[in-house]
């Protein structure tokens, strides 16, 4: 029970990421057939399907954090010692991490404090609020994982890499043999 528990929170974001895209991409379908075949628009469905990609968006943002796979520039790592280069990669994922906590200050700060509670989606009629929530949520998570994966990296020395770029570096070794 534990276990299940523990994977589902570990891989929260891509079950969220997964769900998302397969609401929004089934939701634009809809309507395309609706207006197509139908000559009927649903007027609320455009702006729920952007507000589901948004969030899609800062979700995948925080999986990729976990996976640390962002776009880094690392190529200068290459001629450093191992130990060496991971350190000055957790030491520029502190500056990271500080950037991300402030934004999660002033998201929290604005979505709570300073939003208007009458600002409302067009069509939907969906306070603002709840839109802009995944500010701080987003990147909340990107800070607990841009931690668990550098905790990964630095303490246990476990290899955490883009797995994408794990597979392109194998490729590149099977070919040179």
């Amino acid at each position: 029970m534990g276990l299940t528990i523990y994977r589902i929170l570990d891989n929260i974001e891509s079950y969220i990421c997964r769900t998302l895209l397969a609401l929004f991409v089934v939701l634009l379908f809809a309507q395309i057939l609706s207006r197509e075949l139908f000559g009927y628009s649903f007027s609320w469905s455009e702006e729920l399907a952007t507000y589901m990609f948004v969030w899609f968006v800062f979700f995948g943002a925080s999986y990729a954090a976990k996976l640390y796979a962002h776009n880094r520039v690392t190529f200068q790592f290459n001629m450093l010692p191992k130990r060496v280069a991971h350190l000055i990669e957790g030491f520029a994922d502190l500056f990271w991490i500080a950037f991300n906590v402030y934004f999660v200050y002033l998201s929290f700060n604005f979505v709570f404090f300073k939003m208007n509670l009458f600002w409302k989606s067009q069509t939907l009629g969906i306070p603002m609020k709840y839109i802009y929530l995944i500010l701080p949520i987003a990147f909340t998570l990107m800070t607990i994982r841009i931690i668990q994966a550098n905790y990964l990296k630095l303490v246990k020395g476990i290899d955490v890499r883009d797995p994408e770029k794990a597979e392109v570096e194998k490729m590149i070794r099977e070919g040179a043999e």
